[in-house]
């Protein structure tokens, strides 16, 4: 289990906050954490895989997918601050997070 951190934390979210701004073609300030991504920002369920496979590459993660969508039908990610949530969780748990919930 990966330790963490508040900075990773802050990381994390403002990774995503960026993410979410160039994706969906808004600003970072337009965002907040109750900001429904499929609703407010026109966005859909494929960028929540590039986030992971984002995620995977800077941090060197080992999670699969898989394991993800089956957290995510117990625990759906639909607004900002749940993908950030979300998030931290795959950072901690990798492929354990559906044990972890």
């Amino acid at each position: 289990m990966a330790n963490l951190t508040p900075e990773i934390r802050q990381e994390l979210r403002e990774m995503i906050y960026e993410f979410f701004a160039d994706e969906c073609d808004v600003t970072v300030e337009e965002l907040s954490d109750d900001k429904n991504i499929i609703d407010d920002l026109d966005g859909d369920s494929l960028l929540f895989v590039e986030l992971i496979e984002l995620m995977k590459k800077k941090y060197q993660l080992n999670v699969q997918l898989q394991t993800i969508g089956k957290y995510l039908l117990k625990n759906p990610a639909e607004t900002v601050g749940q993908v950030i949530e979300t998030a931290y969780l795959v950072f901690q748990f990798e492929n354990d997070i559906v044990e972890a919930s």
